[in-house]
Parts: C-alpha cells; structure tokens; sequence
C-alpha cells in the first residue's frame, strides 16, 4: 500500500520525466531537420517552407542560433494565444470542441477540488476511523486517512461528504448544461457560416426497393421527382467500386516506384535494376523501369474492364445513392421525414461530407446491417469480459515459473539477479501493454464490419466501446481485482445486499493506484504527446530508406488526425475518476487538475501545428461526450451509497437517492432541449442561406457543382471536366414539366402530386395517363 511520501516520491519523478520531455520536445523543434515532424500542418497547407540555411554545412540539420534556445518554453504560450474563432478557421470545429472536453475537466475539477479540500480532507483527517481494532483486517496507509474511509461507522459527519456530494451534482450539471448549449449554439453558427458544402444540399438514400421495370438510378430519379418535384437536382448511384479500388491504390504505388527510378535514371544515367521477388531480395533481376511500365500497362487495362464491369453491371449496383437538392431547405426537409408509408424503405438521412465517407461499407446491404450488429455485439461482450483471460496466460508464461516449464534450459540465465528483476517486474507489464496497443485496432476493425458508412461514425462507435471497455477492465477490474468474467461470477454467486459492502470497501482503498495510473499514464502521456518521439523516428526512418518523391515525403510527415476513438475514452476515464474520487479521497483531485491543464494546452499546440483533421463533422461527437460525464455522475452517487451503506450510515444515506434520479431528469432535459440541434438542421437557417445564396449568386451553376461531388473515388479521374455547353444548369426553383416518364405499364406519364392538396399520385394502386 502505497504511503503519502511513496506518492509524492512518484509525483517528484513524474515531474521531472515530464520536465524533460518538454525540454527535449524544445530543443528538437528548433532543428531544421525536425520541422517537418513538429509543424506538418503548416506544410501540407502549403504555408510554411524548409527553413532557410546559409553559412555552414551543419546549420542545415542543427539550429546553430544560441538565441533562440533562450525562449525555448515559448510554444506554451503561443499555443494559448490563437483566438477560438481563429482556431476554428484553421482547425476546424471539431478540433476545437474536443479541447473544450479539457476545458470542462478544469471548469468541474478545480471548484471541485477547493471544496473537497475545505470541506471532506478536515473531516476525513480528524477522524479516527482507522485507529480501531474493528478494521484492523484493512491495509491502510497515510492516504487513507484523508478518504472517507477514517470516518467512524454510524458517524454524523458523513453529512459533510452527502452535502458535498449535492454540491458537485448541481456545479457539475450546471457546467454541463451551460457548455451543452455553448457547443450547440457553436454548431449552428459554425454550419450557417460554413461555406457551401456539398454535404449540405444532399440526402443518403439506403434500403431502395427493387424493380423490375426500372433501374436503381431509373427508380430514384423517379420517386424524387415525383415526391420532391420543386426541390429534387441530381442523384449518383453508389455503385460496389472495393476491387477496383484496391487496383487503382496498386497502381498509383507502382506509378509512385516508377517516378523514384526514373528520378535514379536522370541523376546518375545507369539503368536502375531490381529484383521481381519478395520485397525485391529475391528473382530475377530486371530493368526497373521497364518492369514498373509494363506492370503499369496491365494494370490500366484490368482497371478498364473493371471499370467498365462496375459501371455497365447491374448485380454491381448498390440499392443506395446519393440524392441531391437545388437547395439547403429541400434537403433538410427530405432528410428529416418519412418518405413513404413503410418506414423500413426509402430510409434517409444526411450525407457525410465528401471526405467523411467509408466507401467500402456504402456497398453492404442493408436488411444484413442488423445481423452484423448483433454479432459484434456479442463479440464485444466476451471480448471485454474474456479479456484478462490471455493477458493472464501470457503474463503466466513471462514470469519465472512459466519460463522454467517452457524451456528449462535457461534456468541458469533467469536466476541471475537482474534478468530475474527485469522478468518480475517488466514482462508481465509489457504483456499487458502489447495487447492495449492492438485494442483500438480490434475495436476500428469490429466497426467497420457492421457497416456504418462514415469515418466519423466509425470513430464514435469505436470510443464509445472502448469507454465500455475501460469502465469494466481498468476502473472495475483494477478496484474488485481479476477479469471481468471473474468479477461477474462473483457478483452472481454474491447476496445481492453484499454488493454495496464490496464495493464500498475496495473504492478508497485503490485510490493510491489510481494516483499513480494518472501521473504514469496521464502526464507521462501527455509528455510523450508532445515530443512526438515516434513520428519523428518513423519520419526519419521514412525520408531515409523510403522516400522516392515529394509526394512521398507528405505522406510521410502526415500526422493524420487527432484520433477521437482513443483519445476521447481516455479523457472520459479521469472524468470517471475525479467525481468518483471527489467526495471519497479528495487528494485525487489535484492530480487530475494537472493532467487537464497539462493536456489542454499541448492538444491546443498539436491542433494548430501537427494534426490535420480528416473530416468535419460540426461537432456531432458531442452528445456522447456529455452522455458518458453524466454517466460518470451517476455512477459516482450509487458508488457513494454503497460505501455509505458499509458505514452503517443508515440516517444519512437515503438522502443521496434524489441524486441519480435528478441526474437522469437533468440529463433528459439536455436531450430534449439541445440534441435536435446535433442531428437536424433548422429550416429557418437552411432557408436563411438558401435566400442569401440566392441574392447573391443568382447565376450559380449547382447541377454542375453537385453531379459529380459523390461519385465514387475512383471514377474521379476518369470523369471529363469540360461537360456539354447545353447541359449548365441555371436556376429554375419551380419544375416547369407537368409529367415524369416511368417505365412502369401501370403508371406511364405519373402526374406530379398536386400543388393545391399535395396528394401523392404514388400512392394510389392505378393512375391512368
């Protein structure tokens, strides 16, 4: 059990290690040859170039100016010093509100924090709750005098602890509600300034019904036309396009191996050679020009008949498309309502951005979408529960026994004192990290094969599961000990009035190890953020052996984006721990206070400076943000009076029910007044853009701005530019024909619905011409 000086002895270390990670993060930005790593953003913006660098050959890789190692902490403030609107700007919404998640970590914690220590650290430390003989079976240490632990049984001062714990439930709902509605109001502003997006005329169309008289791109043109005949543009078809675009990415890395040995050639004037065998060790030895030209050529003409397969077969053919409007009202009304009677066809929703599409999942069919779910719902479970079961088996076999049965011959090399230490105290923790590393993957992976179709989506499942994951594996399992299957098959065989008692008794007694998880996993991590050691290695390692042409170099120093699906759930986790924590032992407080003030200005500095957001979602992550604080909340109150409950603490505890019952109305209150503005769009506002565009852009060629903006990747480059003079559209925002062609016998020449009743012809079983 760790004591007050054991932790301040890790404080101090933590300290220090962070302290030289920021010192080595500053003078390593200053080099020339790291700029490319600490500022990519900046260059793949084409703002910034390679510095300049006269005089010496070694001012080309070392920053020879002794001046500017003066200021070498400056980053600090100038992360601070952007404007939010600016952020915005160059960020884009979504970077920004995930700081704000920080933000509100500070604006909870530190009045929080002044508080429980004013308050509970008092009353907890004056009391002599663990000088008796009645918990002498307890470990305790200095810190748990500080907890609510050395409080008496059936002690009047466990007032003070339900008092504050009311006092963080309505200053933590009252951050929540008044950021709630700073983010929406964010959103809507943020959308109603946004420039025009394609996103932001077009529908996603899924579960189209099939018909025998009519094509996919026949029967969509068709239905909008008749029940959206004002609004209705253009549409594209999403076609199954997977193989072919594994062709074309193959081809572009063997376009990309062509220029690298045409470069060669040009500088030395010797025809390069190369091997045709695995990774180029082994084969025949050929021309390498020759070779990639003629494995280009054939690759070019199986992309054509595949193309020309994709394109003229019918079986490739999603029964989804994308459905665009002449204007922003048009489309906010299709994708907010019902199309037709039966709500399980003609499903529509709004169209990711461009950018934010999951091609490959747009090609599952839907009625399959369901059935995937459910057995990734059931692979999750026995993966969370299930989880500990080979971390265990491969820690078992990293420790000295196992060694021993698994190769007795090197007894002699394991009972030498340091390879001893190193086997007890590393490998059974490097067996635990090796598999955290490869959760995230496995949880991406998991998304995808159920078949969301967007990035940011796919991102949002993702965190929320490995929130999930987090709760039961980490705060569960490090505070009942074992794997969650365990923990399971105790509380099944346990009497359910022995719950409260079990947990109620572990709680303050883990919070020494939680400490140390925050300052080694938290501030060590966010150390390690900023110095960004292994990006600069990879780039380095990259440029050296790997790096043909400058394209390759900007794939290279690509930071890629912030990473919402592992961040966000780690952030979530010390929200967890600090109101658990609040009112049970207060002096976690202070060390997640750092962590959040820490963390928010180094994100703040790789948001500006390394990270390049790949989609814009307006911030739609934000729901589940506060969804899983206000779940932190209430587990913190049920928490609370189960260790209430073991204190015998009968006149005080009932007190504490009214929490998670206000908690739960606090929370639908927030989702019925501000979660509209996260999942609609406002006709007013659409409106509003769509007169303004009107005003000013009266000319405005939409058809030829929209027809092409969802086609599929890779048919993009094969689409001509310079399209037919009589094809421009210009603004008509009323259709001037008075019928629409079908194919159907039944239905030849269908009247538009009409403009006095707006009855919908469709739905009538015959209409004659």
């Amino acid at each position: 059990m760790a004591t007050l000086s054991d932790i301040g002895l890790a404080a101090a270390i933590n300290i220090l290690s962070a302290f030289v990670f920021f010192v080595a993060f500053a003078i390593l930005r200053l080099q020339p040859f790291n700029d490319r790593v600490y500022f990519p953003k900046w260059y793949l913006k084409g703002l910034r170039t390679d510095p300049a660098h006269g005089g010496l050959f070694v001012s080309k890789f070392v920053n020879l100016d002794w001046r500017s190692y003066i200021k070498f902490l400056n980053w600090m403030p100038a992360a601070l010093r952007m404007p939010e609107p600016e952020l915005i700007d160059h960020a884009g919404l979504d970077s920004v509100v995930y700081l704000r998640i920080y933000l509100i970590g500070l604006k909870i914690f530190v009045p929080i924090a002044f508080l429980a220590w004013a308050v509970l650290v008092p009353v907890n430390w004056t009391s002599t709750g663990l000088d008796g003989a009645l918990v002498n079976n307890i470990t305790s240490s200095d810190i748990d005098k500080l907890s609510v632990s050395n409080v008496q049984s059936r002690s009047e001062r466990f007032w003070a602890h339900i008092l504050v714990a009311y006092a963080i439930t309505f200053w933590t709902c009252y951050v929540l509600l008044k950021e709630y509605g700073k983010v929406a109001s964010m959103r809507l502003q943020f959308l109603a300034g946004a420039k025009r997006r394609p996103d932001q005329f077009t529908v996603l169309v899924k579960n189209i019904p099939p018909d025998a008289d009519e094509s996919v791109s026949e029967l969509v043109q068709h239905f909008f036309l008749v029940n959206h005949p004002h609004n209705y543009l253009t549409h594209q078809v999403v076609n199954n396009a997977n193989k072919l675009a594994k062709l074309v990415k193959k081809k572009k890395k063997l376009q990309n191996w062509l220029v690298y040995y045409q470069n060669k050639l040009e500088r030395t004037s010797k025809r390069p050679e190369m091997k045709t065998g695995f990774l180029g060790l082994c084969g025949n030895k050929v021309d390498a020009v020759e070779y990639h030209t003629t494995e280009i050529d054939k690759l070019s003409k199986e992309i054509a008949l595949e193309r020309d397969r994709v394109t003229n077969d019918t079986k490739s053919i999603v029964p989804a498309a994308f459905v665009s409007f002449k204007t922003r009202w048009g489309a906010a009304v299709c994708a907010q309502t019902q199309q037709t009677h039966n709500p399980t066809i003609w499903l529509t929703e709004w169209a990711p951005e461009p950018r934010d599409i999951y091609w490959p999942n747009l090609a599952i069919p839907y009625v399959s979408l369901t059935v995937r779910r459910l057995i990734i719902a059931v692979a999750f479970f026995f993966l969370t529960f299930f989880f500990m079961i080979p971390i265990a088996f491969v820690q078992t076999l990293a420790s000295l026994d196992g060694i021993q049965k698994a190769a007795p011959w090197l007894k002699p090399l394991i009972s030498i004192h340091f390879i001893k230490s190193f086997i007890q105290g590393f490998l059974p923790g490097i067996a635990l990290k090796l598999f955290l590393i490869f959760l995230p993957t496995i949880l991406m992976i998991m998304s995808k094969f159920e078949g969301f179709g967007s990035i940011s989506s796919l991102e949002r499942r993702s965190a929320s599961r490995y929130y999930l994951f987090n709760f039961v594996n980490i705060f569960l399992g490090n505070i009942l000990a074992g794997s969650a299957f365990q923990q399971l098959d105790t509380f099944i065989h346990q009497p359910a009035n022995e719950y409260p008692v079990t947990i109620g008794t572990a709680i303050p007694l883990k919070a020494s190890f939680f400490i140390t998880y925050i300052m080694v996993d938290g501030w060590a991590g966010i150390a390690a953020e900023v110095l960004m050691l292994k990006p600069l290695i990879i780039y380095h390692l990259k440029n050296f052996f790997l790096v043909k042409t400058e394209k390759d170099r900007e794939e290279a120093m690509d930071p890629g984006s912030i990473g919402f699906n592992t961040g966000e759930p780690q952030i979530q986790l010390y929200f967890l721990l600090g109101l658990v924590y609040a009112t049970v032992t207060p002096t976690v407080l202070p060390f997640i206070i750092i962590f959040f003030g820490l963390a928010y200005v180094v994100f703040r500095h790789q948001i500006i400076n390394v990270y390049n957001q790949e989609y814009e979602s307006s911030a739609a992550f934000w729901p589940d943000v506060h969804f899983r604080i206000v779940m932190a909340l209430i587990v913190s109150q049920i928490i609370l009076m189960g260790l209430l409950t073991t204190k015998k603490a009968a006149s005080s505890t009932p007190f504490l029910i009214a929490l998670p019952v206000l908690t739960i109305w606090f929370h639908r209150y927030c989702k019925g007044r501000f979660e509209s503005a996260f999942v609609k769009y406002p006709l007013q506002e659409a409106m509003m853009k769509d007169t303004l565009e009107q005003a000013t852009e009266p000319n405005l060629n939409l058809k030829g701005y929209l027809q092409n903006a969802y086609v599929h990747p890779v048919f993009k480059a094969s689409i001509d530019e310079d399209e037919d003079e009589d094809e421009v559209y210009s603004h008509k925002w009323e259709t001037e024909s008075a019928t629409v062609a079908t194919k159907r016998q039944s239905r030849r020449n269908t009247p538009l619905p009409s403009r006095v009743s707006g009855a919908s012809s469709p739905s009538l079983p015959h209409v004659e011409p």
